[in-house]
């Protein structure tokens, strides 16, 4: 996780803390591979869903400068990532503002956010693009998500390539209210969140991740929770499920939490003691913050930016088969295709299978 400033002694719950940068990858732990927290107030649409601004002086194609509070990232006129390859892990993307179109080598495209979960197996090799389209003309295009990367045992790194659809409303969500009426809410994306009683929504588990998944393995003790605070408001976060679980919160919006009495400031993330339950409570300000835990993978970790083995010679040869091939080429006409006006969210998979969540939810039994 790096190297961390300032070490809180065992007895406390907190082992070790880490101001986050301010801006790029946030540090992580073995199984977690990456995070990153991206928010950008993009301006009103310009018809072509991209944004009706004067783009000049960014740096197109490497715009990661926030700039009047958003980025191009790698897009030249809508912003995002067009296509750019994966291989040895898993990318779990969690929206909770705008909309993702997602287009990948296996002929397979989706339209998701508000709330949804993408769960991508890359394993043997995907190309994949992620546009964030601008779709609303007249006002803001808020854009708020969490890209995590998570490794996959070396068993299961050649997997077939493919996705998995956690739409918002299937995700549990759990509500701790106190005497004062000061609201705690636990989302879960991955694992569960117990000892609060029954979910607000009446789910106990989010869908499975992909059956490749180290969070599949029920011994891996994976957890991705996302954690809002009213002002003053506290809950528990309950123990793992073994002592070789790794925890880690990352505090990114509000100015202070209490972890069992210790202070962290916003902008910090804290590795936790995660044998043991941990009451976590916001100060004087609505607080925010993203829990990834899990029991780590422990094997070797070889990576080149967008390939991750356990061997350099792995790394080499994924290195050649995506310069023969393209791991299968690229079925669309543009880098960064995007699915056009209508703001329906949909999932259409490599196999033909076809999810449309809005509409499956408007008529109940539908197929």
């Amino acid at each position: 996780m790096g190297t961390y400033a300032g070490t809180v002694p065992h007895r406390d719950a907190v082992l070790q803390v880490l101001k986050l940068p301010s801006s790029g990858p946030w540090p992580t732990v073995d199984p977690f591979l990456f995070c990153v927290h991206h928010d950008d107030a993009y301006p009103p649409g310009d018809g072509q869903f991209a944004p009706r601004a004067d783009l000049r002086g960014r740096q197109l194609g490497a715009d990661f400068s926030s700039r009047d509070g958003w980025s191009m990232y790698h897009g030249m006129s809508v912003p995002g990532f067009p296509r750019h390859p994966h291989r040895g892990f898993e990318t779990v993307t969690f929206v909770r503002r705008g909309l993702i179109d997602h287009s990948d080598s296996l002929g397979a495209a989706a339209r998701y956010g508000r709330g949804d979960v993408q769960w991508m197996t890359a394993g043997s090799g995907v190309v994949h693009s992620e546009m964030f389209p601008l779709l609303d003309q007249d006002g803001p295009n808020s854009a708020e998500l969490f890209q995590i990367w998570l490794n996959l045992p070396a068993a299961d790194k050649m997997a077939d390539p493919s996705y998995t659809m956690l739409w918002g409303d299937q995700l549990p969500v759990y509500v701790v209210v106190d005497a004062a009426g000061r609201a705690g809410t636990v989302t879960v994306v991955a694992g569960t969140y117990r000892g609060a009683g029954p979910a607000a929504n009446d789910l106990d588990w989010p869908p499975p991740p992909p059956p490749h998944s180290w969070a599949s393995q029920p011994e891996a003790d994976v957890a991705i929770w996302h954690i809002q605070l009213d002002a003053g408001a506290s809950l528990k976060l309950p123990a793992a499920l073994g002592p070789q679980t790794v925890r880690t919160a990352y505090l990114f919006q509000g100015e202070q939490i209490e972890l069992d009495g210790h202070v962290l400031d916003s902008g910090h993330a804290a590795l936790l003691d995660a044998r043991t339950a941990i009451t976590v409570s916001a100060g004087a300000a609505p607080a925010e913050l993203l829990v990834l835990q899990a029991r780590p993978i422990g094997e070797p970790v070889v990576q080149y930016g967008p390939f991750v083995m356990n061997t350099q010679a792995e790394i080499q040869a994924a290195f050649s088969d995506y310069q023969r091939d393209g791991f299968g080429g690229w079925p669309w006409p543009q880098d960064g295709p995007v699915h056009g006006a209508d703001p329906t969210r949909f999932a259409r998979h490599a196999d033909g299978r076809l999810e449309r969540p809005d509409q499956e939810r408007a008529a109940p039994g539908a197929a």
